[in-house]
């Protein structure tokens, strides 16, 4: 006999913590039409308010391309109470018009001094023969320690909604070289990858790569809440093109301000080179890439509330333009691509040093 304890429109059942494994084999003997469906353990953690319904819908959305058991976590650490509560339900998708294909979710409520146990109760119910992707939002609090990230394979994370980038990194580096199985992926990253395809795309232009040696100015166009999207995007440029510091680099945080920043390069051939960040309030998260060499221009341009990206390319009387994906804006999408794409996010691992040494800058 079922001890459900209430049901909840959006989280499903209430069940107690000791009989959360009977109550799922019991949800599934109840439609036979439904098939369970799981390639990865999927958890969401939040310390906000009312999270666990967003997520819940989140999960939803993700479930629909990425079949997995989800684990929602809420917590709430200032909370005088201690206390655990579990909701268990199944977000289902039509397969082929007909059977539903359903991904199981166990969603987590703990407070106070409960939140000590969330390795021993809520990691235990992870199925433990899938590897674990975990997207953690907002600032990384105390219960980011090596007990808790050495249980995980993928860590994902947003960085452009911290208060302190340069010592969360510094925490989130500390991790990877503890736990060498762990993958940190950082949704600013993402939010520039189309970008920087874009850019590699041009360059494969035979006159954008005679120029790249002669690059002058860089100019980089983003919103204010994404500068370390913008930053990270140049890191990548100053990286995989081999740039050195210019005389002038850590001049960069006086020349901050309403007319952005900027920050000075030396290529291989020593050339100068400036970069330039400008915010942008009205547009997207990247609005603009801008990079001159001689007399060749390359941009990557997204106008606001555009679907796609221009990539352009003028030199004297040769000119190229061409449209181009758009990343998506909303932290469920861009964690939708990150599923998609996998991998051990190598060239991200690359760039960071270069990223950090810009953002300390």
């Amino acid at each position: 006999m079922s001890e459900t304890l209430s049901m909840h429109p959006e989280l499903g059942r209430e069940v107690p913590i000791g009989s959360i494994d009977r109550e799922l084999h019991q949800l599934w003997e109840e439609d036979d039409a439904r098939t369970n469906a799981s390639l990865i353990n999927l958890a969401v953690y939040s310390e906000e308010p009312d999270a666990l319904v967003r997520n819940s819908a989140a999960v939803r959305e993700l479930t629909r391309e990425h079949a997995c058991r989800a684990i929602l976590i809420g917590i709430d650490r200032e909370a005088e109470e201690a206390s655990i509560r579990a909701w268990i339900t199944a977000h289902c998708h039509l397969s082929h018009g007909q059977k539903s294909v359903c991904c199981e979710q166990i969603a987590f409520a703990l407070t106070g001094r409960a939140t000590g146990r969330l390795r021993n109760t809520v990691f235990a119910h992870l199925n433990s023969d899938l590897p674990l992707i975990l997207w953690w939002q907002g600032e990384l609090s105390p219960i980011f320690s090596e007990r808790f990230y050495s249980l995980v394979d993928r860590f994902v994370f947003d960085s452009s909604s911290w208060k302190d980038p340069l010592d969360s990194f510094s925490r989130i580096l500390e991790a990877s070289e503890t736990s060498n199985r762990l993958v940190v992926q950082d949704l600013s990253w993402t939010r520039c990858y189309q970008f920087r395809v874009s850019v590699a795309a041009l360059f494969d232009d035979p006159v954008a790569s005679e120029s790249a040696g002669a690059i002058q100015s860089v100019r980089i166009v983003h919103h204010p809440d994404h500068r370390l999207t913008a930053l990270q995007l140049l890191a990548w440029l100053a990286v995989q093109a081999g740039w050195r510091d210019g005389l002038e680099l850590h001049l960069a945080d006086s020349r901050r301000g309403g007319n952005g920043e900027s920050f000075s390069f030396e290529s291989a051939t020593g050339q100068a080179i400036t970069a330039t960040l400008v915010p942008d309030a009205d547009g997207p998260p990247l609005g603009r890439l801008e990079i001159e060499a001689g007399e060749v221009r390359i941009d990557v341009v997204r106008d606001p509330g555009s679907s796609h990206l221009l990539r352009r390319l003028e030199c004297g009387g040769h000119r190229s333009e061409s449209p181009a994906p758009v990343d998506p804006d909303g932290s469920v999408e861009l964690v939708g691509e990150q599923l998609s794409r996998g991998g051990k996010n190598s060239l991200y691992r690359k760039i960071l040093p270069r990223f950090l040494e810009l953002l300390s800058c």
